[in-house]
Order: C-alpha cells, then structure tokens, then sequence
C-alpha cells in the first residue's frame, strides 16, 4: 500500500508530466484545486483560481517553454501536506518566457539555475505552488548583468549548487583587493 507522501509525489510528477512533457494546460490545472495558486517569486508570475491558471499555462508558461528545458532533481522533502523539491532549471533562451523574463527577447544562450519549488496539497489535489530562483544569476548568464562589481554569480551558483565540495567564499575574495 502507498504511503501518503508516496500519493504527493506521484501528484507531483504527474503534474510536472504535464506541464513539460504533454504540454497540456487543461490536464494541468486539472491536477489543482479549484482555488489554486501559482507564484513564481522573483518575478511575481502565476495566478489564482481555475481560470486565472488555465490562461496562464495555456498562454505564458507552456507555450514559452524553451524545446530543450530540463529539471534535474536535487533533493525532495515530502511532509503530511507539502512537498519541496530542490533541483536544475537548465534551457536555452531561444524564446520569449514572459512567465520568466517579460519582455526579454530570445538571447539565445544557455542558463542552468537552481530552483526551489514548495508545493502544497489539499486532499488529492495541489492548491498551491511557490517556486524560487535567483533571477540574478538568470540575467548573469544571460549577458543582460554584469557581474563585476556586484554580489552576484553566474552559472557559477549552478555549479555549487550540485557540488557541495567547490570552493565558498570566492564572492568575497573576489571583492577583497589584491
């Protein structure tokens, strides 16, 4: 017999199916509650409610998926009622994604990012999505930030991300004058 968090996780890759495998705006929101939500947080994209959902993914997210997107999962914590996963957001900007960079035209170069998703359920359905990236690396990679001078990283970020055992700190040695 499925435990519960067995049952959230299944939800979840069925969800994630259809939203970058079948493509299917419909089937996806499907898999929500009526009173969903869906933030993307650095750039406040989403919507609320069965409809709000159904123009969003049918409109924004979907169809402005890059061909060769790809998520590669890190970690999964799964509780009573929620599910975070940690992972890769790896594709080329070949398209304009306004759920993630309005109004940005196609740069054509590659970006990998981590990536937090939080997802909550209620019964057999997910009422909300909260998904967390650092739009900064985004635009570093991008060539739209340069990083000189700033706080900020690259695909650098990705890297450490995945490999633990790089070196820290390099942010702040590269601040400190010579």
């Amino acid at each position: 017999m499925n435990r519960p968090e067995d049952e959230l996780v299944q939800l979840w890759e069925r969800h994630t199916n259809l939203e970058f495998t079948t493509r299917d705006a419909a089937a996806t929101v499907a898999t929500m509650t009526a009173d969903n939500s869906v933030n993307h947080i650095p750039v406040m994209t989403g919507g609320r409610g069965h409809d709000e959902m159904i123009a969003f993914y049918g409109t924004h997210f979907i169809p402005r998926m890059p061909a060769d997107t790809s998520l590669r999962l890190l970690a999964r914590t799964v509780g009573r009622d929620r599910l975070v996963d940690e992972f890769v957001f790896a594709f080329t900007h070949d398209i304009e994604m306004d759920w993630m960079l309005p109004g940005v035209a196609p740069t054509h170069r590659k970006v990998e990012i981590p990536m937090v998703a939080v997802v909550q359920f209620s019964g057999d359905k997910i009422s909300c999505e909260r998904i967390y990236w650092d739009q900064a690396s985004v635009l570093v990679q991008l060539g739209l930030l340069d990083p000189a001078g700033l706080p900020v990283a690259g695909v650098e970020a990705t890297r450490k991300f995945e490999n633990p055992h790089l070196p820290s700190n390099t942010l702040i040695q590269r601040t400190r004058p010579a």
